[in-house]
């Protein structure tokens, strides 16, 4: 019998656990120890950039309902030469927040009319923005000890299938594989396979559905006190989702548990270097943009072993 996600909302619910006015969410959970820890994971000093291109030809297909960036030069070197030769040129972008690798902020999703904490969506998200949990607040949160759970590795497969949901038990086996326990305000990244079609070019299939983590994987998250997960896929979530509502599980860790979420990372090369050091922990730092009442923005992820 599948579960309600309010069902399940209610039950995990982080509303009021770090005051009536927190806008960070599981974010509080990295504290300057879990920072610490993962700065100690760092061994070899080996650094990959997790994030796809941002440009005309990013991973949007035609038709999507968000487009990829323009890039406009300003100024080139036909402009006027400064006085002692100085010379510069300038650029400008357009660019839908959350169209490449990125981050949900809490702002980005409601229910029942409400946002993470009980805020009213209707109040708190205008054309101007959203006045509270917008991305100015997790800008430099996303910081400390990671694990990589590498889901299709444990059958020797290169991706997951179109819809195949990973499961409590999924995350438990890739855990158990790595030889890691994850714990209270870790970063969890995910790996399905699935960005391999965007890499290869193959943007329709990409974005028609997705493997990734079934509702009752929120439960896991909560329990283990998670601050924050990411995958390669585009939504986290398996889609469609096995009830039939739409992105029921962003619907839980966003607005009941007030996890914001990382969707698009690159971690092909990320699971390379995991499996050549033998070791699937290492440190994350993900710098978005301070996007004052941003519902999501673009990131760079950068992982340290």
């Amino acid at each position: 019998m599948t579960t309600d996600h309010r069902v399940l909302g209610r039950e995990l619910s982080n509303w009021g656990r770090w005051g009536d006015d927190d806008q960070l969410g599981t974010l509080n959970l990295l504290t300057p120890e879990r920072v610490r820890a993962g700065a100690d994971s760092i061994r070899t000093g080996h650094v990959l950039e997790l994030s796809l291109p941002l440009g005309g030809d990013g991973p949007q297909p035609a038709g999507s309902r968000r487009t990829n960036p323009v890039h406009i030069m300003t100024r080139l070197p036909d402009a006027p030469v400064e006085e002692g030769g100085f010379h510069y040129f300038d650029d400008a972008m357009f660019l839908h927040l959350q169209g490449a690798t990125q981050v949900d902020a809490l702002a980005h999703v409601s229910y029942d009319g409400a946002l993470y904490n009980g805020v009213s969506a209707a109040s708190a998200v205008t054309a101007a923005g959203a006045s509270r949990l917008g991305m100015e607040n997790y800008v430099g949160r996303i910081n400390g000890r990671a694990v990589l759970l590498d889901i299709p590795a444990l059958t020797g497969r290169a991706r997951l299938d179109s819809g195949e949901p990973v499961t409590t038990e999924d995350l438990l086996m890739a855990e158990a594989r790595a030889g890691v326990r994850v714990e209270p305000g870790d970063i969890v990244l995910v790996r399905t396979g699935w960005m391999q079609l965007l890499l290869e070019g193959d943007a329709q299939e990409y974005f028609a559905t997705e493997p990734g983590l079934d509702l009752s994987t929120a439960r896991w998250l909560r329990e283990r006190d998670v601050a924050f997960v990411a995958s390669d896929n585009w939504g986290v979530e398996v889609a469609p989702s096995q009830s039939g509502a739409a992105m029921p599980l962003h619907c839980v860790l966003v607005r009941d548990i007030g996890m914001p979420l990382g969707e698009m990372f690159v971690m092909e090369e990320l699971a390379a270097a995991a499996a050549t050091l033998g070791r699937s922990v290492f440190h994350l730092s993900c710098a978005g943009l301070r996007v004052t009442g941003g519902v999501g923005s673009p990131v760079s992820p950068v992982a340290t072993f």
